[in-house]
């Protein structure tokens, strides 16, 4: 995704000369085109994220469209308090992005597992939340939400699904995007492991001739009640997936708002990271496999919901 982000944003900043990066000394490999082209919209603030956002909260007020850039859980929970004070409520117009949600760097620890921040960055007011799933979406989101005021969260991934772009389909925060069509249980995934609901589905079809709905929820807030409302009154169940905790994520916003606009569906099962912090180590796959996020813990959540309604 950190490629199909970077080309959509040297587009960006060729076009506008106020469209800044600034790097918290990372991502030189894949913004050295940028830096070259761009070299006075490029900004490395070394290793100090907190003083990374608070220059960006000072250009935004200038009139600057910055975008800060780091991985896991440094653009975000380090400088929290920056994002929430400074940023968000001056509705400053600062774009954060994080390389690496979820266990992109699993191998590192769990210091580099980004599976807290979509429930910590949507508890904060006006900050808009976008995480992709793939790389049209990754593509589409970035020139989005420089178009789109204020503070705005982009959480990119080592893993996505691909293009699932379709020809002349529009891209908008706050709009699902249906992928697939089905009526027997709907998966509702957030971010790369798109991937994975998408594996998930080809299988329950061909092993057990179950037609599954398959949506991307690629923006957090704003969130497309309209099409989760739609899962739960057509579809024998939802299934959300994330890398993240089951906690104040995909699963949790949409348990909160089917249950306050009186849709509960049929059945309800969260795919998400459960009983604290993940203590192993591993790439992605292994920590998918091994904490029950990948396509064959899907396919069990939907048999398992598929038996309870029959």
């Amino acid at each position: 995704m950190k490629e199909s982000f970077s080309l959509a944003l040297l587009k960006l900043a060729r076009k506008d000369e106020n469209v800044i990066l600034i790097t918290g000394d990372l991502g030189f490999g894949v913004f050295d085109r940028f830096r070259e082209e761009l070299p006075d919209q490029f900004l490395n603030v070394g290793v100090a994220e907190q003083n990374m956002t608070g220059v960006a909260v000072g250009m935004a007020l200038e009139g600057y469209i910055p975008f800060t850039y780091s991985i896991g859980n440094f653009p975000t929970l380090r400088c929290l308090e920056q994002i929430r004070n400074d940023a968000a409520y001056h509705r400053a117009n600062v774009k954060v992005v994080a390389i690496g949600g979820g266990f992109s760097y699993g191998a590192l620890g769990m210091s580099h597992h980004a599976t807290e921040d979509l429930a910590i960055m949507r508890a904060i007011p006006e900050i808009t939340v976008v995480s992709p799933g793939c790389l049209w979406e990754t593509e589409q989101a970035t020139e989005a939400i420089v178009k789109t005021p204020g503070t705005c969260y982009l959480r990119l991934d080592k893993s996505h699904a691909g293009n699932t772009g379709r020809p002349g389909e529009v891209f908008s925060i706050g709009k699902a995007r249906r992928l697939r069509e089905g009526l027997d249980a709907t998966l509702i995934a957030t971010g790369g492991i798109l991937s994975e609901a998408l594996l998930a589905a080809d299988r329950l079809q061909l092993e057990h001739r179950i037609d599954c709905r398959v949506v991307s929820m690629h923006s957090l807030k704003p969130f497309d009640k309209s099409e989760i409302v739609a899962a739960a009154k057509e579809t024998g169940g939802i299934i959300t997936v994330e890398e993240h905790v089951v906690e104040g994520g995909l699963g949790g916003l949409i348990a909160e708002t089917l249950l306050q606009v009186g849709h509960p569906p049929r059945a309800f099962h969260r795919v998400g990271l459960r009983g604290g912090f993940a203590s192993a180590v591993g790439s992605q796959e292994f920590l998918r496999k091994n904490y029950d996020l990948d396509s064959s813990a899907i396919v069990s959540a939907v048999l398992q919901i598929s038996s309870l309604c029959s």
